[in-house]
């Protein structure tokens, strides 16, 4: 839902990333030159960001009873 602080695999932070790699994609550029710009060079951390979904939008609709 939100995206983690630290990569899961190396524990590097990515969370400062995630609103900048979100912009260049909307933008329109390629994921792979959005990660590499943001500058994301493993695998774990360029797979956890391709791999998230955003739903914390979805979920906030929703109060806790």
């Amino acid at each position: 839902m939100i995206i983690p602080v630290r990569c899961m695999g190396c524990s590097k932070p990515v969370a400062q990333l995630w609103e900048e790699y979100q912009e260049q994609v909307s933008k329109g550029t390629d994921k792979k030159t959005a990660l590499d710009n943001v500058g994301l060079k493993r695998y774990c951390c360029r797979g956890l960001f391709l791999g998230h979904i955003d739903l914390i939008d979805t979920v906030a609709q929703f109060k806790k009873s």
